[in-house]
């Protein structure tokens, strides 16, 4: 799993898939402004929510363009299609696919026709009800059969579909502004949107406030962001937080805002332990100061007699400082990262597998030999990057390997714009603190408790979503075969039937079936 920023330790091992983030938006209104370089800068910001796909679309108040492709941001644009993006407003993303195969069609922003113009939208966040609204998109009238066409097969495509075929009850056509509020409280999920028609940019978060949305000021326009740090990176000043369940709306007139449905503030607990960015704020708390915090409480609930704290690099050096702040044990640096390793598209073979974290990361024999070691990261999900970093700590000498981890056992499936591997295959699912100590072959394994993760956020708890830790979903969810990364796909293809070009199309499910059974 690649991370844009370097920091993640869970793609350590070729092949390994660690939690995968949910996506990043963007929206500018700024007339004067170079929008399309704008948005370049905030997306490069917010590279690390997704690294699949990245797409601006940019309007010059009578038209919409839009230019996406696979790959990260900087591979996707240079000077000449930023050049070509002309126009005041834009909209832009990076994508992780929590629902959809990552493939060019469900690439973002998505555009669409509307009867009085078009509209492109970005979408952060994953939909649970994305059976619900296929319905409604196939009930939607047909305007020469534009409205219920979707390429595309993502929870995203559908909501675009509904904003741009809305009518009112003689049947004359909705503007996007008019079809919001009545396509919004229907959508089910997290979603923090950005999209924009000709002439207005709009930006709206679900009633949980499940992923961040953030609103900044430009000396001449405004800026919508998943994160404060993408609003530092273009010089826009932080205003506040789209709040849950609210739709703004900024054009000429300039800024209105209007509320579709009642708060119910559940914000992701993970953005804190490990998905933002370090330097970002979420609810007024900054990120870093957080984990620091977390390492701070996990060296107070989980001792170690040792003569160094290591972090795992980069996502464990928040927690790590902590700790060792707290443990009074000296913080150092036993591991090198190596920063230019990004995603390789080499297979490595078994044998090179074998080796395949030296890729990434090596350890200081030097600092290591005869050390009792602490090692602190963010998460197990396998377990295997773990594993692998714990035999290649002994293989240089340290005497005893305690590791650490700053937030609790991942337990269940993330259903709001996480990624993470199917219930099945997470290890602490099956196996105790103890056993999974011993899997990955440390002297001791201790995580922090769900209590002191979450004051360290110093959010209420009960405004936090803690499912994949505690199995409390914060609304209520369909029936497991309903739920899925590919479940528009296999709604539209029989299982293991192959398409045109022969792939095998993918069946529905990514740990849905099995997700809401208690052990």
């Amino acid at each position: 799993m690649p991370r844009g920023d370097g920091r993640l330790s869970h793609d350590l091992l070729p092949g390994e898939k660690g939690p995968q983030d949910a996506c990043g938006v963007f929206g500018v209104w700024a007339p004067g402004e170079e929008v399309a370089k704008l948005t370049y800068f905030g997306l490069y910001a917010l590279q690390h929510r997704g690294q699949e796909s990245a797409g601006i679309a940019v309007s010059n108040g009578s038209q919409i363009l839009v230019f996406k492709d696979m790959g990260l941001v900087s591979q996707v644009f240079d000077e000449t299609s930023l050049g070509s993006l002309r126009g005041h407003i834009a909209v832009g993303h990076a994508r992780y696919s929590t629902t959809g195969a990552s493939v060019w069609e469900n690439a973002q922003p998505t555009f669409r026709a509307t009867a009085h113009g078009s509209i492109a939208l970005g979408h952060n966040g994953n939909l649970v009800n994305s059976h619900e609204l296929a319905a409604m998109v196939a009930e939607l009238p047909r305007e020469n059969g534009r409205a219920s066409q979707v390429a595309a097969t993502n929870d995203t495509d559908l909501v675009t579909a509904l904003l741009a075929g809305q009518v009112d009850e003689d049947g004359k056509p909705l503007t996007v502004e008019q079809a919001a509020p009545i396509v919004l409280p229907k959508v089910q999920g997290a979603f923090s949107l950005v999209f924009m028609d000709e002439h207005t940019l709009y930006a709206a978060r679900d009633p949980q406030g499940v992923r961040p949305l953030v609103l900044g000021r430009l000396e001449r326009g405004w800026v919508v962001a998943s994160e404060t740090a993408a609003l530092d990176i273009c010089g826009a000043s932080f205003i506040r937080e789209i709040e849950p369940g609210e739709m703004i709306a900024v054009d000429e007139n300039g800024l209105r805002s209007s509320r579709f449905t009642e708060a119910r503030p559940r914000g992701c607990v993970f953005e804190y332990v490990y998905l933002a960015r370090p330097d970002t704020d979420i609810a007024g708390r900054n990120v870093y100061l957080s984990r620091v915090e977390m390492g701070r409480r996990l060296a107070a609930e989980a001792p170690a007699e040792a003569d160094l704290v290591i972090p795992t690099p980069e996502s464990g050096t928040p927690a790590a400082v902590g700790y060792a702040e707290a443990s009074g044990i000296p913080y150092g640096s036993g591991l090198v990262k190596n920063s230019y390793v990004g995603r390789t598209f080499i297979q490595p073979s078994q044998t090179i597998r074998q080796l395949g974290i030296r890729l990434k990361l090596n350890p200081l024999k030097e600092v290591i030999r005869g050390k009792r070691l602490v090692v602190v990261d963010d998460s197990i999900v396998r377990g295997n990057t773990q594993r692998a970093l714990v035999r290649m700590l002994r293989e240089a000498g340290a005497a005893e390997i305690h590791v650490r981890i700053s937030s609790p056992p991942i337990k269940w499936p993330c259903f709001f714009g996480i990624d993470f591997a199917t219930r099945a295959e997470l290890i602490a699912n099956g196996l105790s603190v103890e056993e999974i100590g011993k899997s990955l072959g440390a002297d001791s394994l201790a995580y922090i408790s769900i209590d002191s993760m979450v004051e360290a956020t110093t959010i209420p708890k009960n405004e936090l979503c803690r499912a994949c830790f505690d199995g409390e979903y914060p609304m209520d969810l369909p029936d497991p075969e309903l739920l899925g990364k590919h479940l528009l796909e296999s709604e539209t293809a029989e299982p293991g039937r192959t398409d045109a070009d022969g792939l095998v199309s993918p069946t529905a499910g990514v740990g849905g079936a099995d997700a809401l059974r208690r052990p």
